[in-house]
């Protein structure tokens, strides 16, 4: 499969690339900074890497294209900075949300169906139950990360505004994230007494090559955590 990944130069990229590369799919690299991926990854045959920000349209539209075919999947582990310094600097006009605007407009150009993305436990689900760690952790995003809180929302929205037929979309909420070595995971819903509170980023990865392989969870929103 040919996959276009965004976000590949931050926190999960690297093992993202790495999981996808080693269930020997084809990646299209899109990234604002390619000089921060590691040679080992642009030196190998099967990737490409195009370099362009989220708001240029023509770049963007090149990497679901790149080499004159469109990509099968797009993979996203985009997201804002949740910390102190966030909640100060991080602009209130949801950039990311409307970078997923563009980013669905163009797929549906290029007729690429498929995209999984990143969330958190902030993007709420019907299916979710009422849980004291997960309602304090959104609570302490909203109340001091507030600009990243409402992208974070936003981006969801955004996903499930899509029309039917037209995305086949898995957005994967995470927990707090960690650098565990690790790759178990369980998948389900806030409050369901399987998930917790916590998620390997090399887990995350072995998640969507499984969902990019079985599509268990398409036009769903599991929370992903630690077995």
């Amino acid at each position: 499969m040919r996959v276009l990944v965004l976000g590949g130069t931050g926190g999960i990229g690297p093992l993202l690339i790495q999981a996808l590369l080693a269930a020997n799919h084809s990646l299209v690299v899109y990234a604002r900074s390619p000089n921060k991926l590691s040679e080992d990854i642009t030196s190998n045959p099967l990737v490409d890497v195009v370099k362009g920000d989220l708001t240029d349209r023509d770049a963007l539209f090149s990497a679901l294209q790149h080499g004159g075919q469109s990509v099968n999947a797009v993979v996203s582990c985009l997201g804002p900075p949740v910390n102190v310094t966030s909640g100060f600097t991080y602009p209130s006009d949801t950039p990311l949300a409307k970078a997923y605007t563009l980013l669905f407009e163009l797929m549906h150009i290029a007729n690429v169906k498929r995209i999984i993305a990143l969330g958190t436990a902030s993007n709420k689900d019907e299916h979710d139950k009422f849980d004291l760690q997960f309602a304090t952790l959104v609570l302490g995003v909203a109340t001091f990360a507030h600009g990243a809180y409402k992208d974070i929302v936003a981006i969801g929205k955004a996903l499930r505004e899509q029309p039917i037929g037209e995305l086949v979309w898995t957005l994967v909420r995470v927990p707090l994230l960690t650098t565990s070595k690790k790759s178990d995971f369980v998948a389900g819903y806030v409050g369901d007494k399987k998930t917790k509170t916590h998620l390997a980023r090399n887990a995350f990865a072995a998640f969507v090559v499984a969902e990019l392989n079985g599509n268990e969870w398409a036009n769903k929103a599991p929370l992903l955590s630690d077995a």
